[in-house]
């Protein structure tokens, strides 16, 4: 697949959002790049900065650009080389998960998944002011991509 593949449901009280992409590196040189929290403006578009360290249990503070909007997840499971996962907001009101995960293939790729889920009561206020996560997620998977095959070459 050289092309994001994008996925979106929703209903009521939830909208989710996923991306997948095959990446020419292996996972643990697209682990290195996406947990590199200081890196991260320089290779995503969709990210402006990142503090804090991403690893189990960390808490960030993810600064989207073009906007005063900095969201607060925490790391909530973390897997080497496999699958992270953040996660963000107040249950039941609104929440907000975001899985990454990587699946290594025989001939040396790697495919990459993201996901976001947002559910609770108040999702259904909040849905107009989100954005469009269908663009979002395709320009993460393919700076992601772009990242990671430049480094391997």
């Amino acid at each position: 697949m050289d092309a994001p593949k994008i996925t979106k449901s929703q209903g009521t009280f939830f909208l989710q959002c996923g991306v997948e992409i095959n990446i020419y590196a292996t996972p643990h040189r697209i682990w290195k790049v996406l947990t590199d929290a200081p890196g991260f403006p320089r290779w995503n578009s969709t990210v402006a900065g990142i503090e804090g360290e991403i690893r189990e249990g960390g808490k960030l503070r993810v600064r989207v650009p073009g906007s005063d909007r900095t969201f607060a997840p925490v790391v909530s499971d973390f897997v080497v080389n496999q699958r992270m996962t953040w996660t963000g907001g107040f249950a039941p009101m609104f929440k907000g998960v975001r899985t990454f995960a990587l699946r290594p293939r025989d001939d040396g790729s790697t495919d990459f998944a993201m996901q976001e889920r947002f559910s609770g009561l108040m999702l259904p206020l909040a849905k107009g002011s989100l954005p469009d996560f269908g663009t979002v997620f395709t320009a993460y998977a393919n700076d992601l991509k772009r990242e990671a095959e430049r480094t391997m070459l």
